[in-house]
């Protein structure tokens, strides 16, 4: 079997590493490649697990302010519009880095990329409790969202190189579904510790999951063992980023991804300040224990590899589209049951729609992999710095029910593009059928 494509591209033609001469007798063969990881072979439960604890400190971290809004706002005597950047200042860095990390992935390996990303971001996770108002917080959050930057695309091509295509599905899922573990155990974490000790203290808890996380990847995490390691340069990344964005697949991909975030992000980073307000009245810890929810995630994303072999890629964009907007119309009901059930659909909607593109988008690109998946990533994220920005925004001038609005017009434009997708495919089949009766080639019915 043939080493994978790293992804890295000069212009249109891959680099060949092996030597152009060689003086070895012509009977010597050379050695085979080893296979890459599929169920039963060595390495690759290490692999899932060491993934899903990365994207379990990834999302902790991410959204380690999320569940506090509340609880920040209050101390530091700011709006939600406000706090809520606290959020989106480190989904935006990661948006705007994560890009340039999967340029550097090329050179010093994914492995070393994801390490040296969950260090530097563990290590500000440490510091991100003492900051001393809310300027310094949000600043503190921007650089950690940078740093994180490294570990989803550089996860997503170390999956595309080192797992078997048919496996590729399923181990994406489990990574999304350590992401769902992740952001639901930090917000019941900083829920439960706040009440307790404030949300200083459980910005602190959070570091240390994240450093016990980090440490169990670095020990799972199997070496790499088909990623050759190239220097890319702005010339050629440039090339490599303009070609991925001229493929329309891949572009109706990266907007559906970042329309299924903005819902996720505003539903999020309000929710709290909706259940603390009346008619609920809930405590910060009771608010995080909903965060439960997010179990529903994990069992979305980790089944939605089989709601893809049954339905397609486009029929389970329609279920997570519509699961979506059902759960966002019954959040509008001031009844503690309908909201719950709410997130739920909500919740399961969204991992499925995120599974479904980002899956697609690693079998989509045939080149530049860790590019495509920095360029999906960039997208998801800005989504969510938009979501929460918006969504706080949308609270702040009409409550609940202008979040909502925002909400169903961002699964409408998700519903749109794949629609236009199915609509695309159906011509070019047609097209296609034309061209085999032109040449008598017998079409199947």
């Amino acid at each position: 079997m043939p080493p994978a494509d790293t992804g890295a591209s000069t212009g249109n033609h891959r680099v060949d590493a092996s030597p152009a001469l060689s003086s070895a007798p012509l009977s010597t063969a050379a050695a085979p490649a080893p296979e890459r990881m599929s169920p039963g072979r060595p390495g690759y439960v290490r692999m899932r697990f060491a993934l899903f604890t990365a994207g379990i400190a990834t999302f902790a971290l991410l959204y380690s302010t999320q569940a506090l809004l509340p609880a920040i706002s209050g101390d530091l005597h700011v709006q939600a519009d406000r706090a809520s950047w606290s959020v989106s200042a480190a989904t935006a860095g990661l948006a705007l880095a994560v890009l340039p990390l999967s340029a550097l992935s090329e050179r010093f390996g994914r492995r070393a990329m994801m390490t040296g990303s969950l260090t530097i971001a563990v290590a500000l996770a440490l510091l991100v409790p003492f900051a001393p108002d809310l300027g310094w917080l949000i600043g503190l959050r921007a650089v950690q969202g940078a740093a994180l930057a490294g570990i989803p695309a550089s996860a997503m091509a170390y999956l595309s190189e080192e797992v078997q295509p048919k496996a590729l599905i399923g181990a994406i899922g489990l990574f999304v579904a350590g992401n769902s573990i992740g952001g639901m155990s930090g917000r019941i974490l900083t829920g439960w510790v706040a009440d307790g000790w404030g949300w200083r203290t459980a910005l602190a808890a959070v570091g240390v999951m994240a450093l016990l996380c980090a440490v169990a990847f670095r020990l799972l995490l199997p070496p790499a063992r088909h990623f050759t390691p190239t220097a890319v340069s702005p010339r050629d990344l440039g090339r490599t980023v303009a070609g991925h964005l001229r493929d329309p697949l891949l572009c109706r991909l990266y907007a559906i991804g970042a329309l299924f975030m903005t819902v996720f992000g505003a539903v999020y980073t309000v929710i709290g300040y909706r259940l603390v307000a009346e008619p609920f009245g809930l405590s910060q810890s009771v608010i995080g224990s909903i965060f439960l929810i997010y179990l529903v995630g994990t069992v979305s994303s980790a089944a939605t590899g089989k709601l893809v072999g049954r339905l397609g890629r486009r029929g389970a964009l329609y279920v997570a589209v519509t699961t979506t907007a059902a759960g966002l119309l019954l959040s509008l009901l001031d009844s503690i049951g309908a909201v719950l059930l709410g997130l739920v659909l909500i919740t399961a909607g969204f991992f499925a729609g995120h599974a479904a593109a980002s899956s697609a988008v690693s079998r989509t690109a045939k080149t530049g992999r860790a590019q495509a998946a920095a360029l999906y990533q960039a997208s998801y994220y800005l989504g969510s710095s938009a979501g929460g920005a918006l969504g706080a925004l949308a609270f702040h001038a009409a409550g609940w029910s202008g979040v909502v609005v925002l909400g169903l017009a961002a699964v409408t434009g998700a519903a749109g593009i794949t629609l236009y997708g199915t609509r695309q495919a159906q011509v070019e089949r047609r097209a296609e059928v034309a061209r085999q009766a032109l040449r008598g080639v017998p079409v199947r019915a």
